[in-house]
């Protein structure tokens, strides 16, 4: 287990762990400065976020941040180097996963005495936290009627639900041109009825064009859901096209507002909060500021018997070892390494992708050398807790406490899948400035630093940079992180909710062929 607590801001640098070969720059350093409690000289100038050897590297050293292997020495390397992906080396390493070894349960909160939060509870025992209305589209050739129904709704339209907290479509680029059978297919039938059957979504209009292969009915039966007062369905072909099927959209929608605007909130448990892990942008301070203080309030959470879901299996990759030997069983720990390893061995092989080592230019700028260090600031955003499960994508997420799901890393395709599983909120870091926002969910950006915070402040929600500052402690951020949470989950609008986004961030993962 990564020890947060070690580490300690010491003038213009942050030592991680007391064994590090390595310090954070916390602050642009010029050449020459002398690095208090650190006996040496910064030979170059240093942007903040990125690295100083401490000590004289030989050619294949480890590099050590958190006391965690991110890459070794390319070269012989003096004390006081800037180390960066030009003179750190990626490459395997042995790990031991040692399933289990570090499981220690969660010692949960007596129930009278947890968090609430104002939620619709659902017939299902779920608790949504928004109530919206849903028109899913079952292939793309239906995708612009279904957002033309959406986009008739306006909020003057809306005026007599308040209750409604808005309709949105949720279309994508296939349904058809694609096996007829197999996991892509039900990988996309799994997550549209994820979506149909979401905690956050009150009704339901499902359209389709008629000819394709993901069929209307085909899908509900495959998914066990009928069509009913609040699921109903249209096909293009049948009622006579474009416009027609515009207005019995219109008029499905119509038809269940009044009975999706009798929900109304009432006080729940903690419990009930199902939080979504992203991060987009990353930098080198994501590790030091906003994914640990996530983790915190995650571990929190778990306390009160909610759920957080980390993700983006080619962001762990390099520090799986440390969930592994947190697994409540060896069932668990070995699922996580199965998917591992389909990502190595079969997905990626051969490919220019994340996993095999190379991260986005953005996350270079930001400090970080090379997926290994990456994925050991992504993987704090679930907390130090006891990992519980492990789900494929979009599958629907029923164990409470800190639980993984296999997505790619990149964070519409990642985050489409959580809520697909049941995620009721999206809690997502960004160092570089991620412009996010989900439908049907909240999303609340969590800013690593200061500077970004300020200078993006109408699309940030908290900033986690005061960890940096000195002005407040991982633990207070992670609670103040989880009362944010809580409150956002009452009714309260997060940024991305006020500037409109969500629209167009639903977006399945496409793991088949076309043709």
């Amino acid at each position: 287990m990564i020890d947060l607590a070690a580490k300690s801001l010491n003038g213009p640098v942050i030592r991680l762990h007391p064994k590090d070969n390595v310090v954070v720059a916390r602050v642009p350093v010029a050449a020459g400065t002398s690095i208090p409690g650190e006996n040496l000289l910064a030979r170059q100038d240093v942007q903040a976020g990125y690295k100083i050897a401490t000590e004289a590297l030989k050619k294949g050293d480890p590099i050590l941040k958190y006391q965690v292997t991110i890459g070794f020495a390319a070269e012989d390397l003096p004390a006081g180097t800037m180390l960066h992906n030009h003179n750190i080396e990626f490459r395997e390493f042995d790990r031991d996963y040692a399933i289990g070894r570090d499981y220690v349960p969660v010692e949960p909160i007596p129930d009278a005495e947890r968090l609430t939060f104002e939620g619709y509870r659902r017939a299902d025992g779920r608790v949504g936290t928004r109530n919206t209305i849903a028109i899913v589209s079952t292939v793309n050739c239906s995708a612009t009627v279904s957002q033309m129904v959406a986009e008739h709704f306006t909020a003057e339209r809306l005026a007599d639900f308040p209750h409604v907290d808005g309709v949105a479509a949720y279309t994508h680029s296939t349904g058809c041109g694609m096996e007829l059978s197999g996991e892509p297919m039900q990988l996309l039938r799994r997550t549209l009825a994820g979506y149909m059957r979401h905690p956050n979504v009150g009704g339901v209009v499902l359209i389709g064009l008629g000819c394709e292969r993901n069929q209307i009915l085909t899908l509900l039966a495959d998914q066990g859901m009928e069509p009913g007062p609040l699921l109903k369905t249209l096909t293009m072909q049948e009622i006579g096209g474009t416009r027609k099927s515009i207005e019995a959209g219109i008029a499905a929608v119509r038809e269940m507002l009044p009975e999706v605007d009798k929900a109304r909130r009432e006080t729940v448990s903690a419990r009930h909060l199902v939080v979504g892990l992203q991060c987009g942008g990353s930098d080198g301070f994501s590790s030091i500021t906003a994914n640990p203080a996530l983790g915190a309030a995650m571990d929190l959470l778990a306390r009160h018997g909610g759920t957080g879901i980390l993700s983006e299996t080619p962001e762990i990759y390099g520090v799986e070892h440390t969930l592994t030997r947190r697994a409540a069983s060896r069932e668990v720990g070995e699922k996580l390494i199965e998917r591992i390893r389909w990502w190595k061995d079969e997905y990626a092989a051969g490919r220019d992708t994340q996993i095999n080592g190379t991260v986005s230019p953005g996350n270079q700028n930001g400090g970080l050398a090379n997926i290994f260090e990456k994925s050991l600031g992504s993987s704090m955003k679930g907390g130090t807790g006891p990992l519980m499960a492990v789900y494929r994508y979009a599958e629907p997420v029923t164990q409470p406490g800190f639980v993984f799901m296999d997505t790619p890393g990149f964070d519409p395709v990642s985050a489409t899948g959580q809520i697909a599983g049941g995620a009721n909120m999206i809690a997502f870091t960004t160092g570089r400035g991620s412009m996010y926002g989900a439908k049907p969910v909240p999303s609340v950006k969590l800013a690593t630093n200061t500077p970004m915070f300020r200078r993006l402040e109408e699309d940030m929600d908290i900033n986690c940079g005061e960890v940096l500052d000195g002005t407040c402690t991982l633990q207070q951020m992670g609670e103040r992180i989880l009362h944010l949470l809580l409150r956002v989950a009452s009714g309260e609008k997060t940024k991305s909710e006020e500037l409109g986004l969500g629209r167009h961030e639903f977006a399945p993962w496409q793991i088949g062929i076309a043709g």
